[in-house]
């Protein structure tokens, strides 16, 4: 292996309560008929629901999604569900919610970023992890977050350092992770196949697997049994914080 690339979102960062407040936000924004009052940010069980269908979508429009099944207590235990349940809502309100997501976070990051910061903490472990093994492999993020906030969160966790300029991929590298593992072997100067690529989406690791890069889920986070099975099935490992040396490294 001569490179280890890694989400961001799920993957390096805790994010989801982060997403989860600007979801809540945004949802009663655009859909004031709502009945999420104005507690439902620190609504424990409610994040916990949220939490259960984060993993059957993957854009900000998802997030949408799950806050509208919420609302309407309709039950998606699986995608089959969700994609059932996402078919018959308005897909301009949809579209309109998700360009008004990245309007919130911005205002919210811009205007009080301490309490921004506070709710997209590392997971426990990674930071000194990525630090101790960064003399091993070549380190880069591949991510559908925009570079200046992974860089500023780099920066807040210490490790900004260990990514160097042109070694966080995002939007612009390309739409895919494919195409972010694609530029990151070509900078590496190594095959796909010598990239070893850690996210927190099956999807995506069915996309990169086709160049032959060996692909991992993140185990940690808001997966569960569902993903990991799902993950397995296909054939890709399923890493732990507490076991990454042995799944990354074969330690």
């Amino acid at each position: 292996m001569k490179a280890l690339a890694l989400d961001f979102d799920g993957v390096i960062s805790d994010s989801a309560p982060e997403a989860f407040v600007v979801a809540i936000r945004t949802f009663r924004e655009e859909f004031p008929e709502s009945g999420f009052g104005a507690g439902a940010e620190e609504d424990a069980t409610l994040l916990a629901r949220f939490l259960e269908i984060m993993p059957l979508g993957n854009r900000a429009e998802d997030f949408g999604v799950a806050l509208a099944a919420i609302d309407r207590d309709v039950p998606l235990a699986d995608q089959a569900a969700y994609d059932a349940f996402y078919a018959g809502l308005d897909r301009a309100r949809l579209k309109a919610f998700h360009k008004r997501f990245y309007r919130v976070r911005h205002a919210w990051s811009e205007s009080a970023p301490d309490g921004w910061y506070s709710r997209i903490q590392p997971y426990p472990g990674i930071c000194a992890w990525l630090r101790e093994r960064s003399t091993d492999v070549r380190l880069a993020v591949a991510t559908a977050k925009d570079r200046r906030s992974v860089h500023a969160l780099l920066e807040r966790y210490g490790i900004a350092d260990l990514f160097g300029e042109g070694w966080v991929h995002d939007k612009e590298t390309g739409v895919s992770k494919r195409a972010h593992i694609e530029a990151i072997a070509s900078a590496t100067g190594c095959d796909p196949t010598e990239v070893t690529f850690i996210d927190d989406k099956v999807n995506h690791l069915h996309d990169v697997s086709a160049l032959g890069a060996r692909c991992l889920l993140a185990g940690w986070g808001y997966n569960g049994e569902r993903e990991f099975a799902e993950a397995r099935a296909a054939g890709f490992g399923v890493a732990t914080l507490e076991g990454l040396d042995a799944a990354v490294f074969d330690r």
